[in-house]
């Protein structure tokens, strides 16, 4: 549990790379893959993708014992290629979007929280990443 330490996860979509992006980033499309087990769901989603702007995802427990807010400010934009942002609580977030062997390959490095183990964050942020990548092929 090493506050900033960097932890990437990462997944390969069978999809093209507009649908990738827009899927990642359009809220309709966001709360139906924003969750990292089939206890939680993101019944919300509001985003403003540009340089200064913010997003917020509500992250709540289905059977609506717990919730909280997850959001940032982007920090960087490059369009289908890469999103940065930092989250409320000033750590760092990275997206990187990449052509390869006719699929695309999502990376995204966040830096740890330090309160829970890494490997569990790690275990979480691929959960999430599982979901969207179902979530984009069955599209």
């Amino acid at each position: 549990m090493k506050k900033g330490m960097i932890i990437s996860v990462e997944t390969k979509v069978n999809a093209k790379l507009e649908q990738v992006w827009n899927v990642w980033t359009k809220p309709e499309h966001i709360v139906n893959w924003n969750f990292a087990s089939p206890e939680w769901h993101c019944p919300k989603a509001e985003n403003s993708l540009k340089v200064g702007e913010t997003f917020t995802y509500e992250m709540a427990a289905k059977d609506g014992s717990f919730s909280f807010p997850f959001s940032g400010k982007y920090t960087k934009i490059e369009l289908y290629r890469r999103i940065e942002y930092v989250l409320d609580d000033n750590r760092k977030v990275t997206i990187q979007f990449e052509e390869k062997d006719k699929q695309i390959l999502v990376t995204e490095s966040f830096e740890a929280e330090g309160t829970n183990a890494d490997e569990m964050q790690r275990a979480g942020w691929q959960a999430i990443l599982e979901n969207f990548k179902i979530y984009t092929e069955m599209r």
